[in-house]
């Protein structure tokens, strides 16, 4: 995947300063904390497994697990790999078929092309391995949010879960991608049937507003922790009883098939 390199020093600048930032934010670090938590809890004995992250380059999961293997297409010093992860199936840092869980936060979106990375990630997996991504959920309430007040694009109106340019690795995105794939194309998470057992794909949804109460990466609102806290417990309440409501966001959990 060819990158721009003007955009790809800004973005690898950008995503350094993010990091601080979200070193920076406690309320932001609890959500994260809890994320992680919710996502590998079907995940017996986690920090005895294999696990791989693709794009490490702000996700603080290494703060939570520190034998997760990290990795970004940005030259970052603290990460263990850097490649692009379209080419994984050709990685030579993993063997093949070793990788018990293959993870990624917010990082789908923004990939060239979804589906052939998820179809090259099932080489690295090892039978039965998982893969969990974490990405933007598209209810009543957070539709309009990504949509008005996020500065990535979402666009319904794509032919194919496709990025058409790609200027940089944050510079580009549609954060509408992921939730067609498993909401609204079924032909398109179909085109994985060889690689995945897709009878065993699990969705589960996560949180409302207080990813947004954060102030998230770009931004600290004065909320103290112990007013946060509880909040984020009703939020994530209302999240999982009324995601096409209040969801914000999702993960879904695919299941490579046996190999040979």
């Amino acid at each position: 995947m060819e990158i721009e390199s003007a955009l790809y020093e800004a973005d690898l600048a950008q995503t350094l300063a993010n990091r601080e930032r979200l070193s920076a934010n406690p309320n932001l670090m609890h959500w994260y904390g809890e994320l992680y938590k919710e996502m590998f809890r079907q995940e017996a004995d986690i920090a005895t497994k294999t696990v791989l992250e693709i794009g490490s380059g702000t996700s603080p999961l290494k703060r939570f697990l520190p034998n997760v293997i990290t990795s970004d297409v940005l030259k970052l010093d603290y990460l263990d790999i850097v490649f692009d992860c379209h080419e994984i199936g050709m990685l030579p840092d993993i063997a093949d078929h070793s990788v018990d869980v293959i993870t990624m936060t917010n990082v789908l979106h923004h990939l060239k092309d979804p589906l052939m990375f998820l179809r090259g990630a099932t080489r690295k997996l090892a039978k039965g391995g998982r893969l969990y991504a974490t990405e933007p959920y598209l209810s009543w309430l957070s539709y309009p949010m990504y949509k008005l007040l996020h500065h990535e694009p979402v666009d319904l109106n794509i032919r194919r879960p496709v990025l058409d340019t790609v200027q940089g690795p944050l510079s580009t995105s549609n954060q509408a991608m992921p939730h067609m794939i498993f909401f609204q194309r079924p032909d398109w998470l179909a085109e994985l049937t060889d690689c995945y057992s897709l009878d065993k794909t699990r969705i589960s949804y996560f949180t409302s507003l207080s990813y947004m109460a954060t102030g998230g990466i770009s931004k600290k609102f004065p909320v103290p922790g112990w007013a946060y806290k509880p909040y984020f417990e009703l939020d994530r309440a209302m999240g999982r009883t009324l995601p096409k409501v209040f969801a914000s966001f999702f993960t879904a959990r695919l299941t490579s098939r046996d190999q040979v």
